[in-house]
């Protein structure tokens, strides 16, 4: 999907039916909550630790390494998939990925209109926010307005382009880099990448000084 109305990708999504491994992993966790086998605050801090923490690292690394190489940028949105298997990335539901970057004029944001298709092997765990029917139907119409709502205000000017994830193609944002960080190594920039970023429903984090 490009632009704010889009050029859709096809999507062919398992549903999500009483057999489905995601609803018979979400009962299984109910009984052994409910058997007081396990703690549900130590799930969803597990959770929390594979969606903010160690999956979102690995896309923010390749985000950084990108803004202080431009070859390696210029390759990543042009054949993403050769570059991350040159990284050797792997993992669940990078088959296929484009990478959109933002830039002056232009912010681009990653949905899944159908059901919640996500670079798993590059951003972790999605949140929860990004599976919800409220995302998925509101930011195709209103993508301004469902920014806003998440902290983030665009220039009126600015051309958001909406990129609709599928089984065949998944998206990543490659956020602009942040003003002030001239002659950053890659580590450090990567701690200004956020999950959220390269969704594209937020910018870089700033760093401390600006």
């Amino acid at each position: 999907m490009h632009d704010d109305h889009g050029n859709g990708h096809g999507h062919h999504h398992d549903d999500h039916d009483a057999s489905s491994p995601e609803i018979r992993v979400e009962a299984l966790e109910d009984l052994l909550v409910a058997k007081g086998l396990v703690d549900p605050e130590r799930i969803d801090a597990t959770i929390r630790h594979f969606e903010h923490d160690i999956g979102p690292m690995i896309g923010a690394r390749l985000v950084a390494q990108a803004w202080t190489d431009p070859a390696l940028r210029q390759r990543l949105l042009t054949e993403a998939d050769a570059v991350v298997a040159d990284m050797d990335i792997r993992g669940a539901e990078i088959e296929h990925i484009e990478v959109k970057a933002n830039e002056a004029g232009v912010h681009n944001v990653v949905v899944c209109t159908l059901c919640s298709c996500y670079p798993w092997a590059l951003l972790g765990l999605p949140p929860n926010w990004y599976k919800s029917p409220e995302y998925r139907a509101r930011v195709v119409r209103e993508p301004r307005a469902v920014l806003a709502e998440m902290g983030l205000e665009l220039e009126t000017d600015t051309e958001v382009r909406i990129w609709d994830s599928s089984s065949e193609t998944r998206f990543l944002v490659l956020p602009e880099r942040p003003a002030g960080t001239d002659g950053w190594p890659a580590e450090r920039l990567a701690e200004l990448v956020t999950r959220d970023s390269m969704i594209g429903v937020a910018r870089a984090a700033q760093p401390d000084n600006q």
